[in-house]
């Protein structure tokens, strides 16, 4: 009799096993991050998806059907906020072991779906990206009244979204200190006349690599600046560094560019239209050539200015700029640099990029950079360039009312130019006077 019940209650377990191997994946969290131009949707999944997916419209929706698996979420209140998604919802699947999700849509999107593969504190994960099919980014308004340009920094907060870049022994987001450091850099630019920020990412989301050059030159970006905070596996290494395009990385992108210089004459300046009409392959090849050694070359110097601002206030892991394979920096058109504002698996280094203060300073470090480099290489057609400025070392007895004086500009004038909250100077500092026409 035991022997039977034995053998009945093995027979049991043998069932729920065959039931268990027909769910070999379950998703065990769904994550949405909107952003201006884009929805990501990340599926949080045991082991690696297997799924399809099709399109349905009237209404517009998009199914996803992962094989083998369960669902151990709810999928209520899921949306709150997005205005591409108006729900995620489960339905009935073809086959049994499967789970089907479906995502009802408010418009008709351009869609990439992909998995990823585990990394840091994330496992395996299915994404799901909605584009907007229109995306037109609003350029930057940079014309004034006498037809001179601001010139035009892009700011890129590193990593965003379900990408939280490095993350430090006390649990410090890459992502969230990037973002904090950009925001104060951009607001001291938006304070310089003849200067205007564009931030590439506003908030908590993910914009892929490619796609952060492209935004930048459309809102006609003279320089690209990119920030971010530097991990290692040892608590060890601390510092700031500045990273540049490699020449291995930018003449690859350099042969790309004179294949398809027929669609991306852009890319490469005034001498675009040039090198897309010309049925001479040899001149546009030094026509372009010319334009990267030239980007390569100002991003190199802007570099060197940032390093010499850092170093006043912290620790350079890197005394010169290096040269790396970055997605971020290819844009052949428009200088580009990396900025490493410190470890953030060194605790020492955590703790002061968590700092408000600390990020100020950083941030000012870098826009003084900016303001050096720009003052040395002023755009022709930009405010600065017509307004170029003459320097003033202070001497004893001198104030900033005497100074504006003797240069016939306003003391408010004298402080904005010079970023200055009070009319306190110093002898010896040095001011920037703008000319007077």
């Amino acid at each position: 009799m035991f022997l039977g019940v034995n053998k009945r209650l093995a027979a049991f377990f043998t069932l729920c096993i065959c039931i268990q191997a027909h769910a070999a994946n379950s998703i065990n969290g769904i994550r949405v991050w909107p952003a201006p131009e884009s929805t990501r949707v990340v599926f949080d999944l045991s082991k690696k998806p297997d799924y399809k997916y099709f399109s349905l419209s009237s209404p517009q929706r998009l199914v996803i059907d992962f094989n083998d698996s369960k669902s151990l979420i709810s999928f209520q209140n899921i949306i709150k906020n997005d205005r591409r998604i108006k729900k995620i919802r489960k339905s009935k699947p073809k086959n049994k072991n499967s789970t089907r999700v479906v995502l009802e849509l408010a418009d008709n999107y351009q869609l990439t779906v992909f998995p990823l593969a585990p990394i840091g504190q994330y496992g395996n994960r299915l994404v799901i990206d909605l584009y907007d099919k229109n995306r037109v980014s609003k350029a930057v308004n940079n014309i004034n009244a006498d037809s001179k340009r601001d010139i035009v920094i892009a700011i890129v907060a590193g990593h965003g979204g379900d990408d939280p870049g490095s993350i430090g022994a006390k649990g410090s987001y890459e992502k969230r200190i990037t973002l904090q450091i950009a925001k104060k850099l951009a607001k001291l630019i938006n304070n310089h006349p003849g200067m205007k920020a564009v931030m590439i990412r506003q908030g908590d989301y993910y914009i892929t690599h490619d796609r952060k050059p492209k935004l930048a030159r459309k809102n006609k970006a003279d320089l690209l600046i990119s920030i971010h905070a530097d991990a290692f596996t040892s608590p060890k290494p601390s510092g700031a560094s500045v990273l540049v395009q490699s020449t291995r990385r930018a003449n690859s992108e350099f042969a790309r560019l004179i294949a398809n210089r027929q669609k991306e004459s852009e890319l490469l300046g005034g001498a675009g239209e040039t090198i897309k009409k010309t049925k001479d392959t040899n001149l546009a090849i030094t026509l372009a050539d010319m334009k990267k050694e030239h980007t390569m070359k100002s991003s190199y110097e802007f570099a060197t200015h940032v390093l010499k601002q850092l170093k006043k206030i912290t620790r350079l892991h890197k005394k010169k700029p290096e040269g790396l394979s970055l997605a971020v920096l290819k844009a052949p058109d428009i200088p580009s640099v990396l900025i490493e504002t410190g470890f953030i698996s060194n605790p020492n280094d955590e703790k002061k990029l968590n700092s408000s203060a600390h990020q100020q300073k950083l941030a000012k470090a870098i826009y003084t950079a900016i303001d050096s480099y720009f003052n040395h290489n002023p755009p022709e057609d930009s405010l600065l360039a017509a307004n170029s400025m003459i320097e003033h070392e202070i001497t004893r007895g001198e104030s900033l009312s005497v100074v504006a004086h003797r240069y016939k500009v306003s003391v408010g004038h004298l402080k904005r130019v010079n970023n200055l909250t009070s009319n306190t100077i110093r002898i010896g500092q040095t001011l920037k006077i703008p000319r007077t026409k």
